[in-house]
């Protein structure tokens, strides 16, 4: 899901501030937080898909801003353009988040190359990657690739929920057309340009041919496992060996696509579908990618209402995937520092320190030293 549908709501900040788990997911004796808060201190965590509060007039007020900085990220990917973002409206939001980063420079770096991780955490600044979740401003044009990878765009989608001229999305009519001759000449303009491709919005024959195209890894930077709960975002465990196979990153997201509802997604499920990822992919192809505002999501009833009111203009507009409604964010998680909670439950799950790291932010970050290397 996308949450940038207009600048408006981009530069509003973020917000106003049945699953039983089985015996390998069962919780073990509490970690120690001690244990916790120096891995979380000294971890690289990268979020692959989140929304930060970004303000291109004024410097972030300061409780914003300490709520961006106790996030404890180094850096996370933030969609650009929306879900249906033309090339003038795309090019000019890139200006105006630019603009905001440069007014808030103790807060945020832009993140344009892989050195820069280590600069952000050095600095304990929050690197921000640019990123496109749709197709809409490339106008159908691969060219277009290049203008905005000159932008600082480093990640970028081949569609999003349905068709467009390089493929098809997940909610795109069957049978698919997949992966069409321009998106071939995408896939290889993106891996020359250094940019790398992400399919979390690709249906399956799409993505398993666009992975097969591409001589860089791929990533889904975020979405499910349809093994947990069947869904159109959801991925097959062939989808998931595909990209693991490329030497690719899923990210797992908050989303209500988790599980069937009408209880808010939990934290047990999120981790039955992170957990089924490491089963399937293995421990380096698995990171966070939570598809989630970065400061809390406003639960109040005129916040809900307006979160009703854009549901329903996705539904409309025929982008919607089902059971969408749900509050994007799983019980628990619901705050600047939820990889911390997230790296708190797997090592009281049993998973090694190593594991946990990579799944922090590691993962990510070697995915995206070895697709932007141009």
């Amino acid at each position: 899901m996308t949450f940038m549908t207009d600048r408006r709501r981009l530069f509003a900040g973020a917000a106003a501030l049945a699953f039983t788990p089985g015996p390998s997911q069962a919780r073990t004796t509490p970690t120690s937080e001690d244990v916790i808060a120096r891995l979380y201190r000294s971890a690289t965590v990268i979020n692959g898909n989140l929304v930060g509060p970004f303000d291109d007039t004024a410097p972030l007020d300061a409780a914003t801003a300490a709520q961006v900085r106790a996030s404890g990220l180094t850096a996370f990917k933030m969609t650009i353009g929306g879900s249906s973002g033309g090339f003038d409206a795309t090019s000019a939001d890139i200006a105006a988040i630019d603009k905001a980063i440069g007014l808030s420079p103790d807060v945020y770096m832009k993140i344009a190359t892989s050195a820069d991780f280590a600069a952000a955490k050095r600095t304990n600044r929050v690197g921000v990657i640019f990123s496109f979740e749709a197709a809409d401003m490339l106008d159908g044009k691969v060219d277009t690739i290049d203008h905005f990878s000159d932008l600082g765009v480093r990640v970028m989608q081949l569609s999003y929920n349905t068709v467009s001229p390089f493929a098809s999305g997940v909610m795109a009519a069957q049978p698919s057309a997949g992966l069409t001759a321009l998106g071939r000449e995408a896939v290889t303009r993106m891996n020359e340009k250094g940019v790398t491709l992400d399919l979390s919005h690709a249906d399956e024959r799409s993505t398993r041919e666009a992975t097969a195209a591409s001589t860089r890894p791929v990533a889904i930077t975020h979405a499910g496992c349809a093994a947990i709960h069947p869904h159109p975002r959801n991925k097959t465990d062939a989808v998931l060996r595909a990209v693991a196979g490329s030497g690719g990153v899923v990210g797992i997201y908050e989303l209500s696509y988790l599980s069937v509802g009408p209880e808010q997604q939990s934290l047990d499920v999120y981790l039955a579908h992170m957990l089924h990822a490491l089963d399937v992919c293995g421990e380096d192809h698995v990171g966070i990618g939570s598809d989630a505002i970065l400061t809390p999501f406003d639960t109040s009833p005129d916040s809900m209402k307006a979160w009703d009111a854009s549901i329903a203009a996705r539904k409309a507009a025929g982008v919607a995937a089902p059971g969408e409604g749900r509050p994007p964010f799983v019980t628990g998680l619901n705050r600047p520092d939820r990889a911390e909670v997230i790296a708190r439950a797997l090592l009281d799950r049993g998973q090694p320190v190593r594991v946990v790291e990579k799944i922090l932010g590691t993962n990510f970050q070697r995915v995206f030293a070895e697709t932007w290397r141009a």
